[in-house]
């Protein structure tokens, strides 16, 4: 945990932005995975983390805005826990350490609860993710579970959002460790990526990093020869001469800061012209959206400044045509980078965006786009210093998107189908790095992960 002040802090100025009533914030349960005593390794809830700290099950978080006042909702342990857990410190002793006086047992919180709707004071909570919580909220308050994600606390959630957009130095500690892991974590992958490997060994080994320098992986690895598909989760195939395999993955910190980092590299360790061609466009796109990272900047400036350079790097070859910022500005591109530039990062590797994706990553004045690729861009406002966000430019030849476009006739003015037939089966690069933004322009978080063509080469050559 932090020092206790910190989450005293972090408390007092959700408070003053929310204004009055009760906030309340759920910690989460354990999670079975096939059988109810055999569950899934504990992952506390981000904003609990965030403002009480404590990171165990079956826990309750209230602050009382009017009265000043903040409570931990939990149990002591008994002699059966103790059997199987070993000694544990009193909940009074545990809450201390997050700033707070004031303990109840988990049974206690309806009462506090009912009291203040008797008096008609609002309370606050935040939308649910997990079935436990949905239906703990109805029991406590007396919503129905199909009315409860509708009944959240809009000003809870601006609050939120907030306060944990902006990392302090201990936060961003805590994230370039989780890089630093995350550079382990793909160096080796790019050492294991020869012919006859299957991924999963890759996977497998790459995950074992993780947990061993600090905590779980922050989200399922993709890892795959067919990296045309974004999210590809199967670690099946044999690797083979002549594919390029994109790792995209990232570790937890013991205190649940993730990275996310996405490397692309040639199975066998040498690109070829054609890989490399592809590579160092998207390498161009990755390193020039860095570079113009800036407070005031927006990211849906920087996402289309990417999806520029793309096109002019695919005109180069002759996959694209026509005026670039016509194609752009139409969305000729999103065939090729069907995604978003990036998206924000701290306690949850998609930061925050349990709470709502339109209150993280736009405003009054930035709003999202509804057009094919840059609508999926999660990220579009203006940057403040403290934002940590991903920049993640990629080229993907997706077989079923190209034969859709053509057999429509779609862009037919910007897309050289002809050409673009003769990468129908290359599959797809993407280059990730987290960024902050600091009070003058950026910083690259943790140490540099190989991603130039001759860094690439040269991490290969050292075969695992």
């Amino acid at each position: 945990m932090f020092d206790s002040k910190i989450y005293t802090d972090r408390r007092n100025r959700l408070k003053k932005d929310v204004g009055s009533g009760l906030i309340l914030i759920l910690g989460n349960p354990e999670a079975s995975y096939n059988y109810p005593a055999n569950t899934y390794h504990f992952r506390q809830d981000s904003s609990f983390l965030y403002f009480f700290g404590l990171d165990s099950p079956d826990l309750a978080g209230v602050m009382d805005v009017d009265n000043d006042k903040d409570y931990i909702f939990g149990d002591n342990v008994d002699l059966d826990d103790i059997i199987w857990m070993g000694p544990q410190p009193l909940m009074s002793e545990r809450a201390a350490k997050a700033g707070i006086h004031f303990t109840e047992p988990l049974k206690s919180l309806p009462k506090l609860i009912n009291e203040a709707k008797a008096r008609g004071r609002k309370i606050h909570f935040l939308p649910p993710y997990r079935g436990e919580s949905f239906i703990s909220l109805e029991n406590l308050l007396g919503i129905p579970i199909s009315e409860i994600r509708n009944q959240a606390s809009e000003a809870l959630i601006k609050g939120v959002i907030k306060l944990r957009s902006v990392k302090d130095r201990h936060e961003i500690a805590e994230i370039e460790k989780a890089v630093d892991i995350a550079w382990e974590m793909h160096t080796t992958s790019m050492r294991m990526s020869y012919p006859g490997r299957i991924e999963r060994e890759i996977a497998g080994a790459i995950e074992g990093i993780s947990l061993a320098k600090g905590g779980p992986v922050s989200f399922p690895i993709i890892l795959s020869i067919h990296g045309e598909t974004l999210h590809n989760h199967h670690h099946g195939n044999v690797l083979k001469e002549g594919r390029m395999m994109v790792t995209d993955a990232g570790a937890e910190t013991t205190m649940h800061y993730a990275s996310d980092i996405t490397r692309t590299v040639p199975v066998g360790g040498k690109f070829n012209q054609k890989q490399k061609d592809i590579y160092e466009i998207v390498l161009e796109a990755n390193m020039k959206t860095i570079e113009a990272t800036q407070p005031g900047i927006s990211n849906q400036k920087l996402h289309l400044m990417a999806a520029t350079i793309i096109t002019d790097g695919l005109k180069n070859l002759g996959l694209m045509k026509g005026n670039t910022a016509d194609a752009v500005n139409e969305g000729a591109h999103a065939m090729f980078f069907p995604h978003g530039l990036g998206h924000m990062m701290g306690l949850d590797v998609h930061d925050l965006e349990g709470l709502g994706e339109n209150y993280v990553g736009y405003d009054d004045e930035i709003k999202r786009s509804t057009q094919f690729g840059t609508a999926f861009l999660r990220l579009g406002k203006k940057h403040q210093p403290g934002f940590v966000f991903t920049i993640e430019p990629g080229i993907y030849f997706i077989p079923a998107l190209i034969d859709k476009w053509k057999g429509e006739k779609k862009f037919t003015n910007f897309i050289n189908y002809d050409k673009v037939e003769a990468y129908r089966d290359f599959g797809g690069i993407r280059i990730e790095d987290d960024i902050l933004v600091t009070d003058t322009g950026y910083k690259v978080l943790g140490r540099p992960i190989p991603k130039t063509v001759a860094e690439v080469e040269e991490t290969m050559a050292d075969r695992l």
